[in-house]
């Protein structure tokens, strides 16, 4: 049976972006035998943007009630908090000996900041912390502690892992053999989801659809969907934001006739209308599920509490082979 191992950090409230680009094809395939999941809250990467006690706090719980209320079974999938494994820590340490800076110069988000600074005419470093700056490396010590075999990314994620199995190969290379190499499993026809404004839904253009937004919320979110200025009986084409929406929640045959009632003509309120039954219908069991284990937060104490106890129990053993393998004495 293969591990495989996801993470997502506690940054905001999770959106519908979220929800079709990770969470629920990491749910799928937790479903499959031939795997073991282990999927955690990264709190401590969140750290490199949320610095606030009470946010992160929140974000957590969060966080975690997403996951569950979303599909996830805490009886299939290891579901525990970062921060309640040390060994992460520790190993992090140990990895960084041998990281190239020049590897790190080359992570993508950090030289994102950098091309901001020198676009600003600010020093490139400038607002850049060294959480941020080391990042792949906290993450490779995420992935190689729990012995992963697939961690599931977007494709604009491929080069943490692709960093993950460089470090790990230095570290084989200088101390034997320890670490197994990692891949990336890049999920197949996800593109990219659109939010009310037509642009990528981001937290970081104000378009997003939460997933638990309230029934009244999620109207009004539907109903500032931007349109075209096409007449109500008029036709209309298939690329625009209700349609692409819709075909997410739909069933095929909802689709087609959906689709078909467009192209025929009817009014941009009545798809907006139509697409916010579709999608209440689809999210109020969930949102139903969500609120109840936010206000019950020991249930989501408890499963945190024994997913945190499975994946130390992973990461000693890794860290006392690490440990071994650099020399370094247990004082008996």
């Amino acid at each position: 049976m293969k591990k495989v191992l996801t993470g997502i950090k506690p940054t905001g409230i999770a959106h519908l972006g979220n929800y079709f680009g990770a969470i629920k094809p990491a749910i799928e395939l937790s479903k499959n035998s031939e795997y073991q999941c282990y999927y955690f809250i990264a709190d401590y990467h969140a750290l490199t943007t949320v610095q606030n006690k009470e946010e992160l706090y929140e974000y957590t719980y969060q966080i975690a009630c997403t996951w569950l209320a979303c599909g996830l079974d805490p009886e299939k999938v290891v579901l525990y908090k970062q921060s309640d494994v040390p060994q992460t820590f520790e190993l992090s340490t140990i990895l960084s000996n041998l990281t190239p800076k020049g590897l790190m110069n080359r992570a993508h988000a950090y030289k994102a900041k950098v091309e901001v600074n020198e676009e600003a005419g600010e020093d490139k470093d400038n607002g850049i912390n060294m959480g941020l700056y080391c990042y792949p490396i906290l993450m490779t010590a995420d992935i190689l502690l729990l012995d992963s075999d697939l961690v599931p990314v977007g494709i604009d994620q491929k080069q943490h892992i692709e960093i993950a199995r460089d470090v790990a190969g230095y570290f084989n290379k200088k101390f034997g053999n320890t670490f197994k190499l990692p891949q990336e499993l890049i999920a197949e026809n996800v593109g990219v989801l659109v939010g009310v404004d037509g642009r990528k839904m981001s937290k970081s253009y104000g378009n997003t659809i939460p997933i638990f937004a309230d029934e009244g919320k999620l109207k009004k979110l539907v109903n500032r969907i931007v349109t075209d200025s096409t007449a109500p009986d008029e036709p209309k084409t298939l690329d625009n934001t209700i349609f692409k929406l819709y075909k997410l929640f739909g069933t095929k045959q909802q689709t087609d006739e959906f689709a078909e009632r467009l192209q025929k003509g009817i009014s941009w309120g009545e798809a907006k209308s139509e697409l916010f039954t579709l999608m209440n219908n689809y999210l109020s069991p969930m949102r139903e599920k969500y609120n109840y284990l936010q206000s019950h937060r020991e249930i989501v104490d408890e499963i945190l509490k024994k997913g945190g106890e499975k994946a130390r129990q992973i990461a000693q053993n890794t860290i006392l082979k690490v440990r071994n393998a650099i020399g370094v004495v247990d004082i008996k």
